[in-house]
């Protein structure tokens, strides 16, 4: 596949449904497409049986020895009866390759969003993350990457700035903004010092948490990494500080039960909001030339977007020179 050839031409629908048939299921004919961009993922219906979960990788993305890694620290979860989704092994296999494809095979899981303003939703959903932690500690992943500044703040910066991404005439302004910003961040990181790195979920916002009546499952551990514990409960905080402080409080009440809590972390919530804001826009950047992401995206390219960002990062900075967030 070339770099100008878009990443997933050619996944059509009888080549994924005789993907998943090349592996021993019989298909019959359902295909249904779930909301993914960084991969495709569809629910596929299976003669005679519960549908499946497939899951085709962006190409070039993660090596065989990332996505293994990731599939096996969620089988370890999952063996611990933690409410993680791992990959059904087929003949002791998790990643199977069909035409150029990678692709995985999940069992079906439904469910619904959590509702965030209820403090006994956050202080469950706090239990499993810790005991997500408590196993995340355990050894470090051996392939997968560290959320740092370098790699969520600096190398997207130099992207962003070196490929003509930013309109013109916010160029400047935009490059002054994110290197105060960087600077802000490196603050925090040096005020909270030498935090435990872990195995993460890495992406644990709330579109990926689903509910039932027996409580959460975490699905799509796709950006796991190493990286500081906090990186998996900021993204349930949302509102005003006395709104954060208080879902934190609740969050904290369920994870502490299961694992610690180093209150230093709490320098780095809003330095890891920052860097997840300049992530953001160069992934968008990096994917445009995946036909799907104009479509879903089509503001990016805007002034507005860039105008934007630069009001919001000016905020981050002045957030970033704020105490830290604390619970109650």
């Amino acid at each position: 596949m070339s770099e100008t050839t878009p990443p997933y031409a050619g996944l059509t629908p009888d080549l994924m449904l005789n993907a998943v048939e090349s592996v021993g299921f019989l298909c019959d004919g359902r295909l249904l497409a779930l909301n993914s961009y960084e991969n495709r993922v569809y629910q596929v219906g299976i003669e005679d049986d519960k549908p499946l979960i497939a899951k085709f990788y962006r190409p070039a993305r993660w090596s065989d020895a990332q996505i293994l890694e990731e599939h096996a620290f969620t089988a370890e979860l999952a063996e611990r009866e933690i409410p993680a989704v791992p990959p059904i092994a087929v003949d002791a296999r998790t990643l199977h390759a069909f035409q150029g494809f990678r692709f995985a095979l999940y069992p079906r899981r439904g469910g619904r969003a959590p509702e965030l303003d209820d403090p006994d939703t956050l202080e469950w959903l706090g239990r499993f993350i810790g005991r997500i932690h408590a196993v995340g500690a355990l050894t470090p992943f051996a392939h997968r990457p560290v959320l740092d500044i370098a790699t969520f703040g600096e190398e997207p910066r130099d992207y962003l700035l070196g490929n003509d991404i930013v309109p013109a005439d916010l160029s400047a302004a935009y490059a002054a903004v994110i290197d105060q910003a960087l600077d802000r961040a490196r603050d925090c990181f040096e005020r909270a010092g030498a935090v435990r790195s872990l195995r993460l979920h890495g992406d644990c916002h709330p579109g990926n948490v689903l509910w039932t009546d027996g409580g959460p499952h975490f699905v799509d551990f796709d950006d796991a990494r190493m990286g500081p514990a906090v990186q998996d409960l900021w993204m349930l905080l949302s509102g005003d500080r006395a709104a954060m402080t208080r879902q934190f409080s609740d969050v904290l009440a369920g994870y502490e039960d299961f694992f610690d809590f180093d209150r230093r972390e709490l320098h780095l919530l809003e330095a890891l909001r920052t860097l997840r804001m300049i992530h953001y826009s160069a992934w968008l950047a990096r994917r445009w030339d995946d036909p799907a992401f104009p479509a879903a995206f089509p503001w990016f390219h805007t002034t507005k977007y860039w105008q934007d960002q630069i009001l919001q990062l000016r905020e981050q900075v002045a957030a970033m020179q704020e105490s830290p967030l604390g619970p109650l």
